[in-house]
């Protein structure tokens, strides 16, 4: 079962042990307007653990986000994904920080983690760094991190075939943070893309 969590003001601690053979879910959103330090600590403590830490975030103001999140693969044959996307706009300030950490004897380990950034403005900005800490030597880990702006490009094309500007940006930035959402239940998806679309076209 995945787990939805929408942020709220202020810090959110959580730590999460995953026992061997069981799965872990969890998709973290945060809204405009909301100011918040989360703090996570992951540890996959069993022989085929996982755990798939999904986040997406929109900043339109002046929001300051820290996101931290600690991936310890402490056993062999543990996967583990993290996927981080969001938009900072107005004078928001995002800091994001990702560890995997592979023990000596976690051999077979899978990890991935992703941080990925739109800035809308000049005065907002993003700092992301994923780490990896990796002491066993039959693994597969990467990390990655991007901060970009909106694609001028794209936006031309799409108001060639009769579409506004700011519809052009807004389903940009829907196409972004898509893969974040996509992990949402079925049942609860459209609403939360429905809350997104909202929050977004009143940041632009």
């Amino acid at each position: 079962m995945i787990e939805v969590i929408f942020v709220k003001d202020g810090q959110l601690v959580r730590s999460i042990e995953v026992p061997g053979g069981q799965r872990a879910d969890m998709v973290f959103l945060i809204m405009p307007g909301v100011s918040c330090d989360v703090k996570l600590d992951v540890r996959l403590a069993g022989e085929g653990a996982e755990a798939n830490i999904y986040g997406a975030y929109v900043c339109g103001g002046d929001e300051k986000v820290s996101i931290a999140v600690d991936m310890h693969h402490d056993l062999p044959h543990c996967n583990s994904r993290q996927l981080f996307k969001g938009i900072a706009g107005g004078s928001s300030r995002v800091d994001f920080y990702g560890k995997i950490i592979v023990a000596q004897d976690a051999q077979k380990t899978e990890a991935y983690q992703e941080n990925h950034n739109i800035l809308l403005s000049d005065g907002a900005k993003v700092d992301t760094k994923p780490q990896l800490e990796i002491y066993a030597d039959d693994v597969k880990c990467s990390h990655g991190a991007t901060i970009g702006r909106l694609s001028e490009e794209e936006q031309f094309y799409m108001r060639s075939r009769g579409i506004t500007l700011e519809d052009a940006k807004v389903l940009q930035m829907i196409s972004f943070i898509a893969p974040v959402l996509e992990n949402i239940p079925e049942t609860d998806r459209e609403s939360v893309a429905i809350q997104f679309e909202d929050a977004i076209r009143n940041i632009i």
